[in-house]
């Protein structure tokens, strides 16, 4: 059964940078969509950023595109998501979640991006920007 271990994540400044990363267990990142949701006190479960395992292709929520950077290393199954220049309204707890993409097209269409879409969850780790 696959399983989501996460590290990083923090306190930070604004303008500050955090790396997260998610190690997978009992599987592969191969056939794979993994990435990170966030969740602020209050608001629904929101996508940040996404990559297949598969092919690299990516997705990143609109608000915070140019300042996060998702990749993977299939070798190690870990996903990594590099935050730089951190905004206040960034503060909340980062989830890694995955699920399977044998078809390689979950990210392929310009779909809206559901946190029920995916099977697979990591604990959870606070992101709090501020200064």
């Amino acid at each position: 059964q696959l399983q989501l271990v996460e590290s990083g994540g923090g306190l930070a400044q604004p303008g500050g940078s955090l790396p997260l990363s998610c190690k997978t267990s009992g599987g592969t990142l191969d056939y794979k969509v993994i990435g990170w949701f966030r969740q602020a006190p209050g608001k629904d479960r929101e996508a940040v950023s996404l990559i297949s395992g598969a092919n690299g292709r990516t997705y990143y929520a609109d608000t915070v595109k140019g300042r996060f950077t998702i990749t993977r290393t299939n070798a190690v199954n870990t996903a990594f998501l590099q935050m730089n220049n951190l905004k206040p309204e960034d503060t909340g707890v980062y989830y890694c979640a995955a699920r399977s993409d044998y078809a390689r097209t979950y990210l392929e269409s310009n779909r809206q991006i559901k946190s029920t879409d995916f099977d697979t969850w990591g604990q959870g780790t606070q992101v709090t920007v501020s200064s």
